[in-house]
């Protein structure tokens, strides 16, 4: 009988993830932090954990350090003994930008002689960059049942997003019978979760047919729907791209909720407490007289003299005396200092907002960044890791501040919104 033992998972974590912006300047996008204690590859990597599947190959590409640092041995999720591994599967034709995965299915191509080396019956593709808890075994065994050769993870997303998936339409069997890829004008609303079961097999046969086909979405489900057996999955959980600054806000703010359907503990969700330093370097958060804290997440280490509504602070945040925090995504041992106030934004580690500073002001939110307009519209400023803010500085909505700018580079005490420095 077959177990989750006898699945290979592949986890494609190479992405640029270009849309978060100056949050992927220093890290690859899976590396991101998460939910105060994590980062958003905890969340596919405990999935797989608790599905029991022990071995695991993790593709990666763009910016790998700080994601091999914090995937280590793979001890927190397990992955270490005999039988049991993760493996860091960098490019492997060359180190030319021209050598890079050029695609999902070429990504998996060029690592056959992993496939080879860890024998099994079916392979399990995940992406790293998406928040969600599932019982992956339940999908395999799903596929198994169908007899399916593919069988792709799907929900039901609103009209307005699938234009940003791959689509599909299916019969009463649950058989997908047709495909689009990321449609301008949909037909379904049933989108692809970029989770896939492929018997191994027939995956690198179909793989070996023809090398132009790089691309699973565009190239390989469309030309094994149209001859071969391949299955929705339905999925009816949380599931999140966190790909773009407002999708990454979002889910954050989602934890907030009074009903929340996040939940990282209660979902199994491990994090690395070494690279995270959760643990050994960091004390209880400690709130002093007169702070106070509504709805929010307060990690470790954090210091609170001021107020904090509506965010999430990762661990070592220090919100001054006479400081307001509303809505914003703070990451580690950022310092903001006496009488600063943050509304509205994103701010990388290790970034200092000097007294008085305003991040994030004005009621027009609706000023797009002039150079990213597709990134930031809404009202939410970005900061990039250890910037620094002048004491007394204004900065509007939509704004970005790339990593490690200094005091000097501020030419004007006002930064309009949509503007960059």
């Amino acid at each position: 009988m077959s177990s989750p033992e006898d699945t290979l998972v592949l986890l494609l974590a190479g992405g640029v993830g270009s849309r978060l912006n100056v949050l992927v300047k220093t890290r690859a996008k899976p590396s991101v932090p998460f939910a105060g204690l994590y980062r958003i590859i905890d969340f596919s990597l405990s999935n797989v954990m608790n599905s029991g599947m022990k071995k695991v190959g993790v593709l990666t590409q763009y910016k790998p350090l700080s994601l091999m640092r914090h995937l280590a041995t793979g001890e927190p999720w397990d992955f270490t003994g005999r039988s049991r591994g993760v493996k860091i599967l960098p490019p492997s034709t060359g180190f030319m930008d021209s050598d890079w995965y050029k695609g999902t299915a070429d990504a998996i191509r060029q690592n056959l002689s992993f496939i080879k080396a860890n024998p099994s019956e079916e392979i399990l593709v995940l992406s790293g960059d998406h928040i969600y808890q599932m019982d992956l075994y339940a999908m395999i065994e799903f596929h198994r049942q169908k007899n399916a050769d593919i069988t792709v993870g799907m929900m039901i997303v609103p009209e307005s997003l699938i234009h940003q998936f791959g689509t599909g339409i299916t019969n009463d069997e649950g058989r997908i019978i047709e495909w689009e890829e990321k449609p301008k004008v949909p037909r379904t609303n049933l989108a692809s979760m970029g989770i896939y079961v492929f018997n191994t097999e027939y995956l690198l046969k179909l793989l070996a047919e023809d090398k132009e086909m790089v691309d699973f979405g565009i190239h390989l489900i469309p030309k094994a729907i149209a001859r071969d057996n391949v299955f929705a999955y339905p999925f009816d959980g949380y599931w999140r791209d966190v790909g773009t600054i407002q999708a990454y806000w979002e889910a954050n703010m989602d934890l907030l909720k009074d009903d929340c359907e996040i939940s990282p503990e209660t979902w199994g969700i491990r994090p690395n407490p070494e690279s995270e330093q959760l643990f050994a370097d960091r004390i209880p958060a400690r709130f002093a007289a007169g702070s106070k804290v509504s709805r929010s997440m307060i990690s470790a280490g954090c210091v609170i003299e001021g107020e904090v509504v509506n965010s999430v602070l990762s661990p070592g945040v220090k919100v001054g005396p006479g400081c307001r925090v509303t809505d914003s995504i703070i990451l580690h041992d950022c310092v903001i200092e006496e009488g600063a106030t943050v509304d509205l934004a994103v701010m990388d580690k290790q970034v200092t907002v000097g007294k008085g500073a305003v991040i994030g002001t004005g009621d027009n939110k609706n000023v797009p960044n002039s150079k990213y307009p597709g990134h930031l519209y809404t009202g939410i400023s970005l900061v990039g890791k250890e910037a620094e803010i002048p004491p007394g500085t204004t900065i509007g909505r939509n704004c970005i501040i790339n990593p490690w700018c200094k005091q000097e580079d501020f030419k004007t005490k006002v930064l309009q919104d949509g503007e960059t420095i």
